[in-house]
C-alpha cells in the first residue's frame, strides 16, 4: 500500500509505503501521526503514486497542462532505450576500442573496482539488520565515505523515494 501524503506545515509532497505509525516530512523533518497526514491518494501500485505526485506538484508549479501531455512513467520506460546509441557504436565513434573498454572493466570489478558515495549508502541500507541513520552512517565511515555524506545521501533517497523511513530505520523501495 502506498499512500501520496502532504506536510501540513512545509506543503511538501511525499510517497509512503504501508501504514507506519509515524511519518517524518523529508523536507522540514516535522513528525506526526501517519494517520494525521493528510493523504491524497492510496493505491496499491508505487508507480500509480509517483505519477499522482508528480502531477500535483506539475500542477502545483503552473506546468500541469505540460505534465498531462506527457505518457505515463511505464511507457516513458518502455522508449528510453528506442533511438539510443549503443555503448560500442559511441565508443568507436570517439576512437575508443570498445573490446579494451569491456576488459577494463572487468579487471576493475574482479579487484573489488570501486563504488560510488550513494551506491555504499544504498549498500549499507541493504546490508544492516537495523539501517538506521546513525548505523548506516557508520558503515560508510568503515567503507570511506563520510558520515556528514551518509546522512545527506539517506535524506535525499527517501525524497526522491527511493527510500522510505519508518521508525527511524531506513528501507530501499
Amino acid at each position: 500500500m502506498y499512500a501520496v501524503v502532504g506536510c501540513s506545515e512545509c506543503s511538501m509532497l511525499w510517497v509512503v509505503e504501508g501504514r507506519p505509525e509515524r511519518t517524518e516530512c523529508p523536507r522540514c523533518g516535522t513528525s506526526k501521526a501517519h494517520a494525521k497526514r493528510k493523504q491524497f491518494v492510496t493505491t496499491d501500485d508505487r508507480e500509480h503514486a509517483a505519477e499522482v505526485r508528480a502531477s500535483m506538484l506539475a500542477t502545483r508549479s503552473g506546468h500541469g497542462e505540460a505534465f498531462a501531455d506527457l505518457d505515463s512513467y511505464a511507457a516513458m520506460g518502455e522508449r528510453a532505450d528506442d533511438d539510443v546509441v549503443s555503448d560500442d557504436e559511441y565508443l568507436e565513434a570517439r576512437g575508443v576500442d570498445p573490446a579494451a573498454t569491456r576488459a577494463a572493466d572487468e579487471r576493475a570489478e574482479s579487484s573489488g573496482g570501486s563504488v560510488s558515495r550513494t551506491e555504499r549508502v544504498r549498500e549499507a541500507v541493504r546490508e544492516l539488520d537495523d539501517p538506521t541513520s546513525d548505523a548506516v552512517a557508520a558503515y560508510c565511515a568503515e567503507h570511506g565515505v563520510s558520515e556528514s555524506y551518509a546522512r545527506e545521501a539517506l535524506d535525499r533517497l527517501a525524497r526522491r523515494g527511493e527510500a522510505s523511513e519508518s521508525g527511524g530505520t531506513y528501507r530501499l523501495l
